[in-house]
């Protein structure tokens, strides 16, 4: 069957995607392992905080928020932002950036906020809009969405070849063979492989390791307890149900695509770091992951139509803050793919900032 758009990658970014041009196209969603969200958006964090990932991104975080929290999908938490006093113009650079963005964020005193923290902690920032997201509710609703307007979901159907025919891709995966009139490429970590495999120009999107664990600790972390994450960047936790506790080391390492697994190295520098913050007990490493978290050279999303292929569009590159942001990138990346006018939620965000043109070709 031929399709008018067939979108390569059932994780969150294609079935946000999906769900948003379904009512207007013939779609077929193309998922290469044998379940959808397998990599990153199973692998979540699962929170939506407006300061993640940078002001550049802000705008659609906090677009997201309106539909998210309308859906069902956000629950309140909090987060506050934690440094040393070495460490004071790095929390004068953060709040500095999002001046003027809306975004509340206030300058407090953690140890207040934070039992057992240790006393060379004094710098705190709370962001009280931070909450926790439902991935899993979120994006089964989202493939469910895409489905009842008529879109087609295939597993184990990795992409084998891809090639332009008189105005048409012609695909050939494990799952069969299928025609579209344009391509989606929402790979996540396998954005460039797929857009080499269709003859495009890669455009450098880098997949990076990201170590998470569940510990059970001594105290348990407080009913409505925020999130806690380092101004400087070497770590982040969150309560969870149960009284348990995610932690992850906020690594970056650089790896190939691939079925991401923790190391031990990274989780013990997780807790080391950890123990360092709070005088908390770990009583039970209980559970360990890690996800692919996939970037462009700016570290910043890329959606539109690439500059050397007609109808292959790009919608990838959206690091670790593709959930929370995935209402209003769907939004945006509909109206481009479509020729839409942008809903009136995205309008004010300027579509050129994730262009694939701004880099060339």
């Amino acid at each position: 069957m031929a399709y008018d758009v067939a979108i390569i990658g059932a994780g969150i970014a294609g079935a946000s995607l999906a769900a948003e041009i379904a009512p207007h196209a013939r779609v077929l969603l193309l998922e290469a392992e044998d379940r959808a969200g397998y990599h990153s958006t199973g692998r979540s964090a699962a929170f939506w905080s407006e300061s993640y990932g940078g002001p550049a991104i802000q705008p659609l975080t906090t677009a997201s928020g309106a539909p998210l929290r309308d859906g069902g999908y956000l629950e309140p938490m909090g987060s506050v932002h934690i440094g040393r006093a070495d460490e004071a113009g790095t929390i004068d650079a953060f709040l500095a950036e999002f001046e003027g963005t809306g975004v509340e964020l206030r300058a407090v005193d953690p140890q207040a906020l934070i039992p057992g923290l240790r006393p060379e902690w004094t710098l705190g920032v709370l962001e009280p809009s931070c909450e926790y997201i439902d991935v899993g509710a979120l994006h089964g609703d989202m493939l469910a969405t895409a489905k009842r307007a008529g879109a087609v979901l295939h597993t184990d159907a990795g992409l084998l070849s891809a090639r332009r025919e008189a105005g048409r891709w012609l695909l050939e995966t494990r799952a069969g063979a299928f025609e579209a009139n344009v391509l989606v490429n929402a790979a996540g970590a396998w954005a460039d492989p797929v857009a080499g495999m269709a003859g495009v120009t890669p455009l450098g999107i880098t997949p990076y390791r990201r170590t998470i664990m569940q510990l059970k600790t001594d105290p348990a972390p407080a009913p409505l307890s925020p999130m806690v994450a380092h101004i400087g960047g070497s770590f982040y936790w969150k309560p969870e149900a149960g009284g348990r506790l995610w932690l992850s080391p906020h690594d970056e390492i650089e790896t190939p695509p691939c079925d991401a697994q923790p190391e031990d190295l990274d989780v013990a520098l997780a807790i080391d770091r950890f123990e360092h913050v709070v005088d908390w007990r770990i009583e039970k490493l209980e559970h360990k992951w890690a996800g692919l978290r996939s970037f462009a050279p700016d570290r910043l999303p890329v959606y539109g139509f690439a500059q050397d292929a007609p109808g292959f569009f790009w919608c990838a590159g959206q690091g670790g803050f593709g959930i929370q942001t995935a209402p209003a990138a769907a939004q945006l990346a509909a109206a481009l793919l479509l020729g839409n006018t942008p809903d009136p939620a995205v309008a004010a965000i300027d579509p050129a900032t994730y262009s694939p043109a701004r880099f060339g070709g």
